[in-house]
């Protein structure tokens, strides 16, 4: 099945947006989804090879703008070809927003930027954030990492949890409280610390987290101790209101976590439709049973569903409008869709479902994460009612 089998895209696909969903689609089909295939069940790391390709072909340029050498586009292209990725491998789809997401906080003078932005559209200079903490996930603006201002250097100091691609990453942007003993609203800085490709930064310790999938890179650990980076010399970054800055840019990575799992919902369901039509039993292949039918027909048009309020959210994005209820409602319902759909998935492969000798379990691990990061579904259910109710009283 494909995605014209249930629509048109409401209107929002010209012929320039297919044609980058289909060389996306392409790409992961012949590129993505053997390496993933392969490396998935060892945990392998995505290789750099693949990165480079993606490189050539644009992909981490989706967002940044053609004055750097960047495609210009939006939020609905960005999505497009997050979605197809997800078909292959969720990893490889979060690997766009380290370039297109991160492209803004590349540290230097404005001709070191140019040329940092020159090599992360190739995918040779890539970010990562350490934002959430141990004791703060949901809650970042209680986080307590500290940036100690020396002159013309930061100096961090504090814990950092779930940072993806710390390793591999060139550059990590920590989101810090800044220490200030005489100022006691200073507020929280966003500070971007370079390092060798392959290595954590100096005076930084670290340990990959054992995680149950989104494999293909490794999730961090991080101790701060004394790590120094260079003051950006623009004002606005220095002014106090990183979180809120922080909490801006979250618009476009939930309708990023949308696309994902809308992929991975897709994925899942064509595997689902291709074996139900191998698989024999009682004389009959399974996809002829009511049963497994329904299942099939609730799952495309769930996907769907999901499919078109990620677009409008996009089309809000790229409107210039804040889009925060619209991406949020994207986010939780297609996360939650996307688990669903997965499992379903599953349970119509049975026995051989529960293997890692076909993909839908891949796409069912990741799916369940999708719930989670970029702000869980309750978080979500919170951005979503206090838009509509207003914020709730306080005694």
């Amino acid at each position: 099945m494909t995605d014209e089998a249930v629509g048109s895209g409401g209107g929002y696909l010209t012929s320039e947006r297919i044609q980058m969903r289909d060389m996306a689609r392409r790409f992961t089909q012949e590129e993505v989804m053997p390496i993933a295939n392969r490396l998935d069940p060892v945990k392998g790391d995505i290789p750099r090879e693949l990165i480079a390709k993606m490189g050539e072909l644009g992909f981490f340029g989706i967002l940044i703008p053609e004055e750097y050498g960047g495609l210009g586009l939006g939020a609905f292209e960005y999505c497009l070809v997050a979605e197809e990725l997800s078909h292959g491998w969720m990893s490889v789809a979060s690997l766009l927003a380290r370039g297109n997401e991160f492209y803004r906080l590349v540290p230097g003078s404005e001709n070191q930027r140019r040329e940092k932005i020159a090599a992360m559209l190739k995918g040779d200079y890539l970010g990562a954030g350490a934002l959430s903490e141990p004791q703060s996930g949901s809650d970042l603006a209680s986080i307590a990492t500290r940036a100690r201002r020396e002159g013309d250097e930061w100096v961090i100091t504090g814990n950092k949890y779930w940072c993806t691609f710390a390793d591999g990453a060139n550059c990590i942007a920590v989101l810090c409280r800044i220490d200030d003993p005489s100022n006691e609203k200073a507020g929280t800085v966003l500070v971007s610390i370079e390092k060798p490709r392959g290595e954590l930064p100096l005076n930084v310790t670290g340990a990959p987290i054992p995680k149950i999938g989104y494999f293909g890179w490794r999730t961090w650990e991080l101790r701060f101790e004394g790590a120094r980076a260079p003051v950006r010399n623009e004002a606005k970054l220095n002014d106090g209101r990183a979180f809120q800055a922080t909490a801006a840019m979250l618009g476009l990575a939930r309708a990023h976590t949308a696309a994902r799992s809308i992929g991975l919902a897709q994925a899942a369901l064509n595997h689902a439709m291709a074996y139900a039509k191998e698989r024999v039993q009682f004389r009959r292949p399974i996809s002829d049973f009511q049963a497994i039918r329904f299942k099939i027909a609730t799952m495309a048009t769930e996907i769907e569903a999901a499919r078109q309020l990620m677009y409008h959210a996009c089309a809000e994005l790229d409107a210039g409008r804040p889009g925060t209820v619209e991406t949020s409602m994207a986010k939780y319902f297609a996360s939650e869709m996307s688990e669903r759909v997965t499992s379903e998935a599953l349970q119509i492969l049975g026995g051989a479902g529960y293997t890692t000798l076909h993909p839908v379990e891949r796409h069912w691990r990741d799916a369940r994460l999708t719930k989670i990061f970029e702000g869980t579904s309750e978080i979500q259910q919170r951005i979503i009612s206090d838009n509509l109710l207003g914020k709730p009283t306080r005694p």
